[in-house]
């Protein structure tokens, strides 16, 4: 990892990386291969930083093979499914093989353009002046914790599931988790298994569940295929699978859902990859429950009007891009503040600007941003040759 100093920030002008995380450092490797210097620029001490705050028992749910980033693969050693703390290992291993540059300590606030160049606002008044920009500050940015009514009265213990790291200081209690995502699911699992004396997960949207492998063949194989086939075909095979492979939970309080599941794929919303919650439904050790909606006089008002009175609420609610400060004054963000285009394609108005990690796709985020910083390193090298 470079040190600062070493570092010619502001006369050099090479391409800026702006995030260590996955995504990031495939994209500084694969600029490396095509001969184009990167600095990676990164606000925290380290590489991999969201990885290191995620939830002690977090498995990718991408296998080893298929969520290699370029140039390295996983070791073998790390089992089919990669923990979280394998996965920071990876990172800090993929940094150094690949030589990468990275500043730490180092956090970018504003992206202008320069004539053909773009100038970067970061940490101390900085204004650094790079060829290209590869934004890769994640996914999993900033959490999204709803201002429901209510909740600054309280009395119990209300946490964003980005706070979460295990079920230790939750044994005994009733806890309730809002959202049925992966990240709720698994908690929601991880609470019944470490003791908590119940666990009711609210449900908004009934979600689609499918088996993280099937005889072997996991899910996201099946992803990747999918995304070649026409939507409602994937929906109709979908539906006939989940009806094999996953039981009826509608007498459990989760019914199957009524919409494809590739259809909700596309407006943003990936299944739950089962690790446990279907067995904890069916045996009512997780109990799903209606949607938060609000609190009142210290308990928790559900949008069916049930008052409850749960020691814990853990809002698996998500996170926001945060992309705003950094581009929003470029036009390029969509009503979601998501970037209008990612991996290899730039937008006319912002040539030189691309983005990686910014999509959820079904096939595996990991094995997307390999193929995203492939086609970025790509076409940027393309383009610093013509210029």
């Amino acid at each position: 990892m470079a040190d600062e100093k070493d570092i010619d920030l502001t006369n050099d002008r090479p391409v800026y990386v702006i995030g260590g995380g996955p995504g990031g450092l495939a994209a500084a490797a694969a600029l490396r291969e095509q001969g184009v210097r990167a600095v990676v620029l990164e606000k925290s001490e380290s590489v991999g930083a969201s990885w290191r705050r995620h939830y002690d028992r977090l498995h990718l749910h991408t296998t080893r093979r298929l969520s290699a980033l370029p140039g390295l693969p996983m070791p073998r050693s790390f089992g089919r499914w990669v923990s979280r703390d394998d996965v920071v290992r990876y990172l800090e291993k993929y940094a150094e093989f690949h030589e990468l540059e990275i500043v730490p300590g180092v956090e970018v606030s504003r992206i202008e353009p320069a004539g053909s160049d773009w100038v970067l606002h970061a940490t101390g008044g900085r204004r650094l002046t790079g060829s290209a920009v590869v934004v890769a500050t994640g996914y999993n940015h900033t959490p999204r914790l709803p201002e429901w009514p209510g909740s600054d009265a309280y009395t119990g213990e209300l946490l964003h599931a980005g706070e979460y790291r295990n079920a230790a200081p939750y044994r005994g209690k009733d806890v309730l988790v809002v959202g049925v995502g992966n990240t709720g699911a698994e908690i929601a699992v991880d609470l019944v298994e470490g003791g908590a004396s119940r666990v009711r997960i609210a449900v908004r949207t009934i979600p689609h569940i499918v088996r993280r492998s099937t005889a072997g063949w996991p899910a996201q194989r099946t992803g990747i295929l999918a995304r070649r086939l026409p939507v409602r075909m994937v929906d109709r095979a979908a539906a006939v699978m989940c009806r094999i492979s996953v039981p009826d939970l509608a007498e459990h309080g989760l019914p199957r859902p009524d919409t494809g599941l590739y259809s909700r794929v596309k407006e943003g919303a990936v299944p739950i990859q089962d690790v446990g919650l279907i067995d904890a439904v069916r045996t009512g050790k997780v109990e799903p429950v209606a949607a938060l909606d609000s609190f009142e006089s210290g308990k928790a008002v559900l949008a069916d009007g049930t008052r409850i009175s749960p020691d814990v609420v853990i809002a698996a609610t998500g996170y926001r891009r945060a992309l705003e400060g950094l581009v929003g004054h470029l036009g390029i963000l969509d009503e979601r503040g998501k970037p209008l285009t990612h991996g290899g394609r730039t937008l006319a108005q912002t040539p030189g600007l691309y983005f990686t990690g910014f999509t959820n796709p079904i096939s595996g985020m990991f094995r997307e941003m390999t193929i995203d910083a492939r086609k970025i390193a790509k076409s940027l090298a393309k383009s610093l040759a013509k210029g």
